[in-house]
């Protein structure tokens, strides 16, 4: 049984690796987080904290007891930000209108900014989170005509559930999103022109579930297999529109999709254990995907007591890098990771800074 889990996960991944190629745009998920990004962006098969709400449902049954997070700001900038804001100070980050003079003093640069929070409730096999994010992605183009814009605010409340079979071995969880999204995704808005969402954005809400299934041998190394199935059935933004804002333009469908993943778990001593893991997204959409490295990931964490931990790894060709420092009450994270906004011919970084503050109970 062992030995079919590892090939039949390896052929999927070599099979998918060679899928003909057409597109070429940043993939971006519903939910990243810190810890995920120092990992190479592989968290599927090794999260075990309240975020396991958001990125595989089956790990609620890895928790080991109740808490909730009321405080978790997370901020994220590319490493050009600085620039853009020393060329042109602005007030908001996440708006494309005050950012455009500092957007044309540095054509061709890409700007990226990004703040979420995610306060919940969670214990083995339950949890119930509110999730709120802002997402701005923003390049001028050289001649100064157009502005490839992407934005993103999502608010969410999501709820998830999780079956523990043949005692943990089999782990089978689902969530439930309920989201209202504002988004901009248009590579031509016209620099003149209004640049206020209102009048370039979409608006509308939508339900959204993920089932996710964690197996576990109870072997040495805990040999982990995972998948996430996002989106079943595909996400439409139609199910209500005006909540936000009064435009009739509906955000992108997001088409259902299928992640993988492996991790081992060895330790090392009393104090010290670890995690390793690799990932390969998008199975079911990765023929719309040009450059085959954006799907790839693969990290791993070093745990010493619960208090300090260590993390790299590789995310779409470039890597990682991350730490957390951790209390019964508060975390303390940053992370670096690249992200890749070119193409495989031209392939083109954007080094990325992330960090996060939560306070718990």
């Amino acid at each position: 049984m062992k030995r079919i889990l590892w090939i039949t996960l390896i052929q999927t991944l070599l099979l998918m690796a060679f899928t003909p190629d057409v597109n070429a745009r940043e993939r971006r998920s519903f939910y990243s987080g810190v810890r995920c990004q120092g990992m190479g962006g592989a968290c599927l098969a090794v999260t075990n904290d309240e975020t396991a709400l958001l990125v595989n449902p089956a790990a609620l049954g890895k928790l080991r007891d109740f808490y909730g997070t009321i405080l978790d700001p997370e901020l994220e900038f590319g490493y050009q930000t600085q620039g853009f804001y020393g060329e042109k100070a602005f007030s908001n980050p996440y708006a494309l209108e005050d950012i455009k003079a500092a957007l044309d003093a540095k054509r061709g640069a890409y700007y990226h900014a990004k703040a979420q929070v995610f306060p919940s409730f969670v214990g083995r096999n339950f949890g119930i989170g509110l999730y709120g994010n802002y997402i701005l992605d923003a390049e001028m183009a050289q001649d100064g005509s157009t502005i490839d814009t992407y934005y993103r605010n999502d608010l969410a409340f999501v709820l998830g559930f999780n079956f523990r079979l043949f005692d943990g071995r089999v782990k089978l969880g689902f969530n439930t999103k309920l989201i209202s999204r504002v988004e901009v995704d248009n590579p031509t808005v016209a620099a003149a022109g209004p640049l206020d969402y209102e009048s370039i954005g979409t608006e509308g809400v939508g339900l959204s579930t993920d089932v996710g299934l964690i197996l576990a041998a109870p072997w040495t190394f805990i040999p982990t297999i995972s998948a996430v199935v996002r989106d079943v059935g595909g996400t439409s933004f139609d199910q209500s529109h005006g909540v936000r804002m009064s435009t009739t333009d509906r955000p992108n469908l997001v088409k259902q999709d299928v992640d993988v993943a492996a991790a081992i778990f060895p330790i090392h001593s009393r104090y010290v254990r670890s995690a390793w893991t690799v990932e390969y997204r998008g199975l079911l959409t990765s023929a719309d995907e040009e450059d085959k490295a954006k799907l790839i990931h693969g990290g791993l964490e070093l745990n010493f007591g619960d208090v300090l931990f260590l993390r790299g790894g590789y995310n779409q060709r470039y890597w990682t890098a991350g730490m957390e420092l951790a209390s019964e009450k508060f975390q303390w994270q940053f992370a670096t990771y690249g992200e890749e906004i070119g193409t495989s011919d031209s392939p083109r970084e954007d080094r990325r800074y992330t960090f996060k503050f939560a306070y718990r109970f």
